[in-house]
């Protein structure tokens, strides 16, 4: 289940359903569930205890954020993680983590700075024992941690959505030994210490850009590796 919920506390209908939403979206990501998988509202419902019902309308949320789709006749299938194809949805990311550092942005505290210190602390250990896909789970916290220097919520839902939709063209590219691992383990960590300094002067439409600056350059990187 998600990270973050106290084993102790009793989840809501609502934060249950989230948290199979993002279980599952976790596993497409990772490829846990390849392009092309088929997910069965049975199987689903048995692991997670619950009925077909919730389990129906997590897919259907899912289809509306282009990870799986409903075939008639055959079930729901994951989609394809194609970079031509996503190419658009990859440069308005770009263009809208720009606007993180504009639009509602929050100053970070304390404790979110203790956060990041500790997420570069993983990132360091990664230019040493890193795996493809514990940096793509790596990446998975970076990203929701950084979502939380805006408050402006219709862009947060838009650059989660883009996020996910696009995070596999990497992890693809990556297992297929297209990349250099370990120069994509040491940019990922001077990125992350250059958001650190900016943080610390304050500096938020900085940290945007160093951000959107990032994701430009691993899109060119991944586009000189296309099929």
């Amino acid at each position: 289940m998600s990270r973050g919920q106290a084993d102790d506390v009793p989840l809501t209908v609502k934060d249950r359903h989230a948290a199979i939403h993002t279980e599952i979206r976790q596993r497409i990501c990772l490829l846990d569930y390849p392009p092309g998988a088929q997910l069965s509202e049975v199987t689903l419902a048995e692991e997670f205890g619950t009925s077909r019902t919730p389990i129906r309308r997590v897919l259907a949320r899912l289809e509306e954020e282009g990870l799986v789709q409903s075939v008639h006749g055959v079930g729901t299938l994951v989609t394809d993680a194609d970079i031509t194809e996503l190419q658009q949805e990859y440069r308005l990311r770009v263009e809208l983590t720009a606007l993180t550092g504009r639009l509602d942005p929050v100053m970070p505290g304390e404790a979110f700075l203790d956060r990041l210190q500790s997420l570069i602390d993983r990132a360091t250990e990664m230019t040493r024992t890193g795996t493809p896909r514990s940096f793509t789970e790596l990446d998975m916290d970076v990203f929701q941690t950084l979502l939380d220097l805006t408050e402006n919520d219709p862009l947060r839902q838009i650059l989660e959505r883009l996020y996910y939709k696009t995070k596999r063209l990497w992890l693809v590219r990556a297992i297929k030994a297209e990349l250099d691992l370990k120069e994509e383990y040491r940019i990922f960590l001077h990125e992350l210490e250059a958001i650190q300094i900016a943080l610390h002067s304050g500096d938020l439409e900085a940290v945007a850009q160093l951000q959107r600056a990032h994701i430009s350059m691993s899109f060119n990187r991944l586009l000189r590796h296309r099929d």
